[in-house]
């Protein structure tokens, strides 16, 4: 009895070229079951399945502490074989299945080591006097993104006023616009700045774009930044009010952000600084940008909002 199986898998079929899966969509595939004897099966089912977790550890001291949290999406059952004993004859059998994924919003797949958005398949075989035999498959889900969201409500600016301090006075006043939120994966942003340079010295816009993960339990949150791009724009000498345009472009190996996670979110951020010599800190207009996948299928149009960031030096 321990030895009866041979092989106990499953498979599903491609959706699409890039084998990815998003809200509504229909998955086909097969349990392979092979059998060195005539078996007693209990029941054979499927599950499709969707659930985000984190978990990460930290140090007080002597202190450790481990913060995690889980959330469950969906876990959707088909049986192949009903519960109750039926024979099953020796040889290799292959059980076809259809699962449809909800329709509803559901983050994209995502995996680090502090936390993970996971789709997956799941065949359970149940036998009598017999430890369960399981099978699993690793699915890519896309979210369905609507990127027609109001600007407001994705760019802003959360550091405070700062006087640039120089040996003249003079003050730099920035407004940072770009034409929308959502951008594909290798797309380019288009940034204008309209910069006004009161100071007796030459300025350069510096541009950053970075990637920021924040991981949320039950009692704390963590965040990881990661820089993926800085370039440096042309100067504007001083005493001068011009208008810099900048082509910064999404790296084609970005992520998709995922903002509709209550323990996951990633985003992106586009700042844009003034670099000047022996210039102190100084407050830098931000932007969310939204990085939608090109694998997405059924993803709406990018909004053409106008998307705009002020902060100003006085």
């Amino acid at each position: 009895m321990l030895n009866a199986v041979k092989n106990f898998s499953v498979g599903y079929n491609p959706n699409n070229k890039s084998n990815t899966f998003t809200s509504g969509d229909y998955l086909t595939g097969t349990i392979t079951l092979d059998l060195a004897e005539d078996c007693k099966i209990n029941s054979l089912c499927v599950k499709l399945k969707g659930k985000a977790k984190v978990k990460w550890v930290e140090s007080y001291g002597r202190t450790i502490v481990v913060y995690h949290a889980k959330e469950k999406y969906f876990s959707i059952k088909q049986f192949i074989i009903q519960e109750g004993k039926s024979n099953v004859g020796q040889g290799s059998h292959v059980y076809p299945f259809t699962l449809q994924f909800p329709e509803q919003d559901l983050p994209s797949s995502f995996r680090d080591k502090k936390g993970k958005i996971l789709y997956k398949l799941e065949a359970n075989l149940s036998r009598p006097m017999s430890m369960d035999s399981k099978a699993k498959a690793q699915l890519t889900f896309i979210s369905k993104t609507n990127l027609n969201t109001p600007p407001g409500s994705l760019c802003y600016d959360n550091v405070k006023d700062k006087t640039m301090k120089l040996f003249t006075s003079g003050t730099v006043a920035m407004d940072v616009n770009i034409d929308r939120m959502g951008f594909y994966q290798g797309e380019d942003i288009k940034v204008v700045a309209f910069i006004q340079n009161r100071s007796s010295r030459e300025i350069k816009p510096k541009y950053r774009l970075y990637r920021k993960h924040s991981f949320f339990s039950k009692l704390k949150r963590k965040v990881e930044t990661k820089e993926l791009l800085k370039e440096v724009g042309e100067p504007v000498p001083p005493s001068v009010s011009q208008t810099v345009t900048r082509i910064i472009t999404i790296p084609p190996a970005a992520d998709p952000s995922i903002l509709n996670c209550n323990l996951i979110k990633a985003e992106y951020r586009l700042r844009v600084c003034i670099l000047k010599q022996r210039l102190s800190k100084m407050s830098a207009p931000e932007c969310m940008v939204v990085v939608v996948s090109l694998e997405s299928s059924g993803v709406e149009e990018a909004g053409r909002h106008d998307g705009q960031c002020k902060r100003k030096q006085e």
